[in-house]
């Protein structure tokens, strides 16, 4: 999705009272206190997603809905709206979860909080870029269980990362942050994109545009991923791809759950075909497969790739901006494009 400052199809007011903004998650006190100073806000204090009753119940009587990735909201809930709803300012750079035509078609404006979390996923992608090669959650579970009988030559051995092969899925903000540390590593960086970046941008992360993905999966012994999810990349990663892939070749995911297809990848993982895998994002989340958490060599994180304190609080302040930008009955610096707009 793309954001804009110019004008669209979708008009605004402004309010001549404090904006009614309901909240779905907790967001910290910093953002929660500020919110609380300059609107009439309701907040969920027990940070549990809201049920499907709950979020028709909140969407019916507020200005603004502040929703996060565990809120789905889709046409149904749009149309059962109140008649004041007019942004919904999402927590957070995804927006697949938000029927964004069926928004604008009510004439309810969406923004995002978009480059806040790029820095923080991108360390978490090299964890597992550089964790899985290196098996750091098998050392950690030995020295855990106890059975760790010392340093050996031949004991614990994984793959070093310089001068193998990075593909890159998505060379987006996230992406080329990726490809900006890994230079550092000495891994050779392919990408595989819509389009080609421009070449002074790929001279300067040392990347390759590779044109066909099959092509891009079938070299690499790193895949990592960072597109969005979409009816054209849910499961772009399937058994085909899986096959094409190296023997003793890995995935790394901090994207979305669905760009997987998790059955694939766990017969690719217990027949040995695939070394290991990092997997901070899920296709059911919060439950994770337990064959996943009981493989060896397979890092399971509970969908931590914008979990910083700084990261957090700045999304929430964009949050804030975008509302008080629409309240004032400007354009939000964030909107998000429909394909209507």
């Amino acid at each position: 999705m793309e954001t804009t400052n110019n004008a669209s199809a979708v008009p605004n007011r402004r309010l001549d009272r404090k904006p009614r903004v309901v909240v779905t998650r907790r967001l910290g006190p910093a953002v929660e206190d500020r919110m609380g100073e300059l609107y009439d806000v309701t907040l969920n204090a027990s940070d549990m997603p809201l049920t499907r009753d709950q979020l028709v119940e909140a969407i019916q009587d507020c200005d603004v809905l502040v929703p996060t990735v565990t809120d789905t909201i889709d046409a149904e809930l749009i149309e059962a709206a109140g008649k004041d709803l007019g942004l919904i300012a999402n927590f957070g750079a995804g927006t697949e979860h938000i029927d964004l035509k069926a928004a604008a078609s009510q004439k309810i404006i969406v923004t995002n909080t978009p480059g806040v979390f790029t820095d923080d996923t991108a360390d978490i992608t090299m964890a597992g870029i550089i964790g899985v090669p290196r098996r750091v959650r098998e050392g950690v579970e030995l020295i855990r269980s106890g059975e760790w009988t010392g340093w050996a030559p031949t004991a614990m051995l994984g793959r070093k990362l310089g001068g193998k092969v990075l593909g890159i899925v998505g060379m987006g903000r996230i992406g080329q942050a990726v490809a900006h540390r890994a230079r550092a590593f000495g891994l050779e960086i392919l990408y595989h994109n819509r389009k080609p970046l421009p070449v002074a941008i790929e001279r300067m992360f040392g990347a390759t545009y590779v044109d066909n993905l099959d092509d891009l999966v079938a070299q690499a012994d790193i895949l990592t991923l960072h597109c969005p999810s979409s009816p054209d990349t849910r499961r772009i990663i399937d058994q085909r791809r899986i096959e094409l892939m190296k023997e003793g070749s890995s995935i790394i995911n901090t994207a979305r759950g669905d760009l997987i297809d998790q059955e694939a990848l766990i017969a690719a993982l217990e027949s040995g075909h695939l070394a290991g895998a990092g997997l901070d994002v899920y296709p059911d989340e919060p439950n994770v497969d337990r064959r996943l958490i009981g493989h060896p060599n397979v890092m399971t994180l509970p969908h931590i790739g914008s979990a910083t304190r700084e990261g957090r609080e700045e999304s929430g302040m964009k949050v804030i901006a975008n509302i008080r930008m629409w309240a004032d009955g400007h354009r939000p610096p964030d909107q998000v494009l429909s394909g209507l707009d």
